[in-house]
């Protein structure tokens, strides 16, 4: 193996793993979207929580910033926008924002992917994340706000499919 070898990611691997991991942590994400009852989408579980509607539309807005951090254009100096008013239409810019990220991941060079990109690095701090560290960490949140999600889905009489294995209203039998 070589120097070079031993100091430069596989870009190749590195999109094709992120390229199935997201495409299968998405549909899990979508499954959940899908499940959770629209009649109970401004459930707020504690007044300093988002509703169900506003959650899920993180999954969207994350999914977005990273796509424009593929084209190398995330702006992160504006707000970001306001959640539709409706849970069917978050869902559909779910879709609409997962299909973006996924072709944008196909198509992105490897110099993007060795790339870095400016975002938040510690409190009030912003800086330069590796491009392939920045979609993982991305990635990563959206798992994190989904679990909060299946527990807006439980507290609002939906039926919780599986994430990872088997749940009470999907068992494994």
């Amino acid at each position: 193996m070589d120097a070079q070898s031993t100091t430069r990611p596989d870009l190749s691997r590195t999109r094709q793993q992120l390229l199935e991991t997201w495409e299968q942590e998405t549909a899990t994400t979508l499954k959940l979207l899908h499940a959770y009852p629209a009649e109970h989408a401004e459930l707020r579980p504690h007044p300093r929580l988002k509703t169900a509607r506003e959650l899920a539309w993180v999954f969207v807005v994350e999914q977005v910033i990273a796509a424009a951090a593929l084209r190398d254009a995330l702006d992160l100096s504006r707000a970001f926008p306001a959640a539709p008013a409706a849970l069917p239409e978050v869902v559909a810019g779910f879709e609409r924002s997962r299909q973006e990220l996924l072709d944008g991941l196909r198509a992105a060079s490897d110099a993007r992917l060795a790339g870095t990109t400016r975002f938040f690095t510690g409190p009030k701090q912003m800086g330069d994340v590796p491009m392939t560290r920045f979609l993982w960490l991305m990635l990563y949140d959206q798992i994190h706000h989904r679990g909060q999600f299946s527990v807006y889905l439980r507290m609002s009489g939906g039926r919780v499919p599986s994430i990872y294995g088997p749940t009470a209203d999907e068992p494994w039998r």
